[in-house]
C-alpha cells in the first residue's frame, strides 16, 4: 500500500515545487511571495488532513471490527465538515486579504505579488480541504491506488496549467495560482468518483450525522495532524518573518529549502501513510505484533531512502537551489540551510513514523505532544532566539536544532507505547 501512497505524496508536493520553479523564472520577489503564502496553504491542508485522518483512522478501525455502517456515516460527516470549513477559511481570508498578507511577513516590495497569489489560492480552499479528506479516507480503507489516481490527475493538470497561465497568458504570479487551483478542483472531483470504486465505503448524503460522538472521534484522530501541520504553518510564518530581516533573498532561499525538504519528505510521509491502514486494522483487531513489525520496517526502509537522498543533496546543495532560483544571494542562503537540514532528516523520519503510529492507534495525547515538538514547542522558541544570537546563521540552523530536541521526546514515548502493547 505504500507505493501508490508515496507516489501520491510526491505528486502532492509537486503543487508547491511547480509554483516555485515557474515563478522563479519571474523574479526573486515573486519567489518570495509564493514562500510567504506557503503557511496559508499549509493551514488549509492541515484542516483537510484533520478531517481526513480524523475520520480515516476511525474508518479503518471500524472496518477492522466489521462495522461498515458507522464507517460510512463517519466518511460523509467528515467530508461535509471539511468542505464547509474550507469555505469558511476562504471567506475570512478574502475579507482580510491585505492584513493577512502583511501578517504572513510580506515586505513592501513583495506585498502586491503576495496579494495576487494569495487571493486566488484562497478560492480553492474548499476543494483543497475536500480533496485531502477524500484522499485520506480512501487510503485508510486500503484503496491507495484509487487515492493515487485522484491526486495524480490534479497534479498533472497543475504542471500543464501553471506555465500556461503564468507565461502564455501573461498573468505572472496570479497565473501560477490559477493553475494550482484548477489542479486542486480536478483532484477533488476525481477523488470523489474514486470513492465509489472497489469494495470500500459507499457514501450517501443521507448518512450525514450531527451525532456528537463522530465529531469527538474526528477531533481525537485528527488533532495530531492539525497540530503537526498547524505548527508547521506557524513555524514557516515565523521563519519568513525572521528571514525577512535579512532581505527578500533570504526569504526566497529559506522558502526554496522548505519546498525541497517537502519533496524529499513526501516519500517518508507516503511510506508512513501506507503503514497507517495496516496499523489501524491490526490495532483494531488486536494484532499488536503486526503493528510492531510494520513500524520497524518503515524505519529501516525510510532510513535507506534518506541516505540515498542525503549524500547527493549535501554535495550538490548549491546546484539544487540554483535550479529553482538563479540568484547568487538566494543560492548562498539556501545552500547552507539545506545542508543543515539534511543532517537531521533521518531524525525527522523517526519522529514522523512515531507520530503516525501513535495517532492511528488512538493515542491522541502522546501523538499531539510529539506532533507539536518539531515545528512548534521547540522550533518556535528557537526561531525567536537563534537569529538574535547568530544572525542569518541562526535562521538556517533552527530546524536542525529543533529536530535534535524533538528526538529526545520521541524515544521515551515510543518505548512506553511498545511496552503497553507487548
Amino acid at each position: 500500500m505504500a507505493v501508490p501512497t508515496i507516489i501520491s505524496m510526491l505528486v502532492t508536493s509537486i503543487y508547491n515545487i511547480v509554483d516555485t520553479f515557474f515563478v522563479g523564472r519571474l523574479s526573486t520577489q515573486a519567489t518570495a511571495a509564493v514562500g510567504i503564502v506557503f503557511p496559508i496553504m499549509t493551514i488549509i491542508q492541515a484542516f483537510g488532513f484533520f478531517f481526513g485522518q480524523g475520520s480515516g483512522t476511525y474508518i479503518s478501525r471500524m472496518l477492522g471490527a466489521k462495522n461498515k455502517e458507522y464507517a460510512s456515516r463517519m466518511a460523509v460527516t467528515a467530508l461535509v465538515g471539511s468542505c464547509a470549513f474550507g469555505l469558511l477559511l476562504a471567506v475570512l481570508g478574502l475579507l482580510f486579504l491585505d492584513p493577512l498578507a502583511r501578517a504572513l511577513g510580506a515586505t513592501p516590495t513583495i506585498l502586491q505579488p503576495t496579494r495576487e497569489f494569495l487571493g486566488v489560492i484562497l478560492l480553492g480552499a474548499p476543494f483543497m480541504t475536500g480533496a485531502l479528506t477524500l484522499n485520506n479516507q480512501i487510503r485508510f480503507q486500503g484503496n491507495a491506488a484509487y487515492s493515487m489516481i485522484g491526486i495524480l490527475s490534479g497534479a498533472v493538470l497543475n504542471v500543464l496549467m501553471v506555465p500556461l497561465f503564468t507565461f502564455t497568458f501573461g498573468l505572472g504570479v496570479r497565473g501560477a495560482a490559477i493553475g494550482t487551483v484548477i489542479g486542486q478542483i480536478a483532484s477533488f472531483f476525481v477523488l470523489l468518483a474514486m470513492s465509489y470504486k472497489g469494495d470500500g465505503v459507499k457514501m450517501k448524503l443521507s448518512d450525514f450525522s450531527t451525532q456528537k460522538s463522530f465529531y469527538v472521534d474526528i477531533f481525537k484522530g485528527g488533532t495530531p495532524s492539525l497540530t503537526r501541520q498547524g505548527m508547521a504553518s506557524l513555524a514557516t510564518l515565523l521563519l519568513n518573518v525572521a528571514a525577512g530581516g535579512f532581505g527578500d533573498a533570504a526569504i526566497a532561499g529559506m522558502s526554496i529549502v522548505s519546498r525541497i525538504s517537502l519533496v524529499v519528505f513526501s516519500g517518508i510521509i507516503g511510506l508512513g501513510q501506507g503503514f497507517q491502514p495496516v496499523c489501524g486494522f491490526s490495532y483494531g483487531a488486536g494484532l499488536y505484533e503486526r503493528v510492531r513489525k510494520g513500524y520497524f520496517f518503515c524505519l529501516k526502509a525510510g532510513l535507506g531512502f534518506l541516505i540515498a537522498c542525503c549524500i547527493p543533496g549535501f554535495v550538490f546543495a548549491d546546484v539544487i537551489v540554483d535550479v529553482l532560483r538563479h540568484d547568487p544571494e538566494v543560492v548562498a542562503v539556501g545552500m547552507v540551510a539545506l545542508r543543515w537540514q539534511i543532517v537531521t532528516w533521518p531524525i525527522a523520519a523517526f519522529i514522523t513514523f512515531s507520530n503516525m503510529t501513535l495517532q492511528t492507534s488512538g493515542r491522541s495525547l502522546p501523538a499531539n505532544i510529539l506532533a507539536g515538538c518539531r515545528n512548534g514547542l521547540f522550533f518556535i522558541p528557537l526561531i525567536l532566539i537563534l537569529p538574535r544570537l547568530f544572525g542569518l546563521t541562526g535562521v538556517e540552523i533552527c530546524q536542525t536544532v529543533a529536530d535534535v530536541f524533538s528526538l529526545m521526546v520521541a524515544v521515551p514515548l515510543m518505548v512506553s507505547y511498545f511496552r503497553s502493547i507487548r
